[in-house]
């Protein structure tokens, strides 16, 4: 979907964009979530924000009683479950949100990917998964989950919508081109357009989570690490620093920044208007 033509729009080629991403630790809670948007919309220039789904899709599929099935952590979106959190990412919540962002004076519109044909993707196949415990190997099917490549942006059609003065809102739920909607990782989906419009605009992701950003100990919130470059980053992973569920994170920031990403930032949500302050703002992943 997005092609070399995609470069003859976007009339602030060079501009810098932020593509900002927010979890549901955001968006459970009100007063967290009003001081986010209210930065968020105070934040100068080019700007699109990627959601993801809180606990109000678990919450009404228990009230429906269909139970969540996870394995290693990853949701199996069957038809009923991706019923619900469509109704609920791309119906309620990005509502809610561009709803609060509209009385903060920034003009946003809620998208799923399916809306300009500006996200598609291509349904997860089976999986093979080696068991922790005993070994065997077991074939998944994630269902209705949807995996990004290189060519899933409409960067035309979404670099039409920002130099119109639209603040993109993103929920992430794709589509496959052939009428199906797909649950996609919103990180995913971040990282994704964040290396799509690289091409176009001077491109930041930023991914606002609870913690200020990467810490030297994770019970300190004030040990953070303000700068990490690849060479400091496999320092940190020979020392333990880094692990566990931050490995991930950072492997896929350094390799949006290898794409063009001019640069990654991992912060707290309280903490976005620190950014548009030109303050230190969590952990700055550069090349």
């Amino acid at each position: 979907m997005s092609d070399a033509t995609s470069l003859s729009f976007g009339e602030g080629r060079g501009e810098a964009l932020y593509i900002i991403k927010i979890g549901g630790n955001v968006i459970d809670n009100s007063e967290k979530l009003q001081k986010f948007l209210k930065a968020f919309a105070d934040l100068k220039g080019n700007k699109i924000l990627v959601h993801g789904g809180g606990k109000m899709a678990t919450k009404l599929a228990a009230e429906m009683n269909i139970e969540a099935e996870m394995i290693d952590g990853r949701r199996i979106t069957d038809i009923e479950t991706l019923r619900i959190v469509t109704m609920v990412y791309a119906g309620l919540i990005s509502k809610n949100l561009v709803a609060q962002l509209q009385m903060f004076g920034c003009n946003a519109l809620g998208l799923s990917g399916a809306d300009g044909n500006l996200i598609s993707a291509k349904k997860r196949p089976i999986q093979k998964l080696t068991s922790k415990i005993d070994g065997t190997i077991k074939e998944i099917d994630f269902g209705f989950v949807g995996d990004l490549d290189e060519n899933s942006i409409g960067t035309v059609n979404l670099a039409k919508l920002i130099d119109n003065g639209f603040i993109p809102v993103f929920s992430a739920i794709t589509h496959d081109g052939e009428s199906q909607l797909l649950n996609t990782n919103a990180d995913t989906v971040a990282s994704v357009l964040a290396v799509a419009m690289a091409k176009t605009y001077e491109t930041s992701l930023v991914y606002c989570f609870e913690k200020k950003g990467v810490l030297v100990d994770v019970d300190d919130d004030d040990s953070v690490i303000r700068e990490i470059n690849p060479v400091k980053y496999e320092d940190l992973k020979v020392k333990g620093i880094v692990a566990d569920g931050m490995l991930p994170k950072l492997h896929n920031a350094f390799d949006a920044i290898k794409k063009g990403v001019s640069a990654v930032y991992i912060g707290k949500a309280d903490d976005l208007e620190d950014l548009g302050a030109g303050l230190e703002f969590g952990t700055k992943l550069v090349r």
